[in-house]
């Protein structure tokens, strides 16, 4: 319907420095166009995890930013499909949906997308349509069984397609039940004697695990079972502690970057307080 009537609008009119910001936008896309290239060529990173003696010889910081590496690519590929699109699409006075969201920019399982118009699709006649507001657990387990039901069909279904739809559902849902956990008491009563900061940190731990869960959950689809696995294996046993904990603390503190960062541009959209007008 919103493309109809942006289709339809009679009354073409360019904004100021539009084409200026298409330009750029475009410019922009153009080098991600190359980065790509470069990925493909250069950097050998989706063919290194299909060789597992090669992978087994990887220190753990390699094998962390090879996994790492492998859904940034994946969401610049998805960028640049997105990104030419929505220049073109402007060029036409068209408003196009979004790019996903940068994988570094991710801490929650609710904003993990590589396909923003099957993702809105989705949400607006699955798993919104039927999770509501989305804070009961009954509700939100059913929305998203469903929901990845449909995904893993139109993925086809697959063994890994099955382990994957599977993880990135528990995920969802175990944000919910963490949740619901610290919103009772006494978590609750005990977060709310902590100063912001604090409450803000512990969080940022959290949010710092669910970032590799993300990942390892992801790796599944873009590479295979066995890489995965290992992964796991080598970042939470054998790594253990010094390269989990050091990898955590890269992340942690990567998380509370893009935390200030979201908390500033919320800022900058809040509308200004009315001044009281003065005679």
């Amino acid at each position: 319907m919103l493309f109809y009537l942006q289709a339809n609008n009679p009354n073409l009119i360019r904004k100021d420095r539009e084409m200026w910001n298409i330009t750029i936008r475009a410019l922009v896309h153009l080098g991600a166009i190359l980065v790509v290239d470069v990925f493909f060529h250069f950097l050998y990173i989706l063919t290194i995890p299909n060789d597992m003696k090669l992978v087994k010889d990887l220190s753990d910081w390699s094998l962390a930013g090879l996994a790492y590496s492998n859904l940034v690519y994946d969401w610049v590929k998805s960028a640049v499909m997105f990104g030419v699109i929505n220049t073109v699409s402007r060029l036409d006075h068209l408003d196009p949906p979004n790019p996903p969201k940068c994988i570094t920019m991710l801490y929650v399982f609710a904003e993990t997308h590589f396909d923003r118009g099957i993702n809105d699709w989705l949400c607006k006649y699955v798993y919104d349509y039927i999770g509501g507001n989305h804070d009961g657990i009954f509700k939100e387990l059913v929305a998203t069984i469903c929901t990845f039901s449909i995904t893993t069909l139109w993925l086809g279904p697959c063994e890994l397609v099955y382990i994957w739809s599977f993880f990135n559902c528990f995920g969802l849902n175990f944000e919910l039940w963490v949740a619901k956990l610290f919103s009772l008491p006494p978590l609750s009563t005990i977060e709310g004697l902590m100063s912001e900061a604090m409450s803000r940190r512990i969080r940022g731990l959290f949010n710092a695990v669910n970032f590799w869960q993300i990942v390892l959950y992801n790796v599944l689809a873009l590479n295979s079972l066995d890489f995965a696995k290992f992964v796991a294996k080598r970042l939470l046993f054998k790594g253990f502690p010094v390269s989990t904990l050091s990898v955590l603390l890269v992340t942690y503190c990567g998380i509370q970057l893009v935390k200030e960062r979201e908390r500033k541009m919320a800022l900058l959209e809040e509308p200004e307080p009315s001044k009281p007008k003065t005679d």
